[in-house]
């Protein structure tokens, strides 16, 4: 009679959980996320929640659909298919200044220089002009990165024969 092989015992695998410095990270960074979360509620818990949920609907109903139609107009912009890889030189430098821009809106237009120069003691203009001098700044080293890629990918290309 034929032995049957004995099964093997499985030994639980090892979570695959990374090094300890990352975890350590950002558990520090939950932990201080959290901190901040229970001092906000602390003041004005409803007043947040609202701001929160606002700023969800804001971004899921508007923002989205706003993407999403310039990056068609970017797309179609740009012409035939090949053309393509050449729309993150207008995406990425849009969407830093877009940050930008939502982070410094208050400050940029204007809504808040009173408040920023009583809390400060500094001038609050300017901020725009800072914010336009960013955008065409990393609009033209996009530009420019490109026209560098371009030029590279020319240089390699070898001549087409006849």
């Amino acid at each position: 009679m034929p032995r049957l092989p004995l099964p093997r015992t499985v030994l639980p695998r090892r979570l695959p959980l990374g090094s300890p410095f990352p975890l350590l990270l950002l558990a520090c960074s939950f932990a201080l996320a959290a901190y901040a979360g229970v001092r906000l509620f602390a003041d004005d818990w409803f007043g947040v929640a609202l701001w929160i949920v606002g700023s969800a609907l804001l971004h899921d109903l508007v923002l989205v659909p706003l993407y999403g139609l310039a990056d068609r107009v970017v797309v179609r912009g740009l012409g035939a298919a090949g053309q393509r890889g050449r729309t993150p030189y207008v995406r990425v430098p849009a969407a830093l200044s877009l940050l930008l821009l939502l982070v410094w809106f208050p400050l940029i237009s204007g809504m808040t220089a009173q408040r920023y120069q009583l809390a400060t003691g500094l001038s609050p203009d300017g901020f725009l002009t800072r914010w336009l001098l960013i955008t065409a700044a990393l609009f033209g080293g996009s530009a420019l990165l490109l026209a560098f890629r371009v030029r590279r990918a020319a240089k390699q290309r070898p001549p087409a024969s006849h």
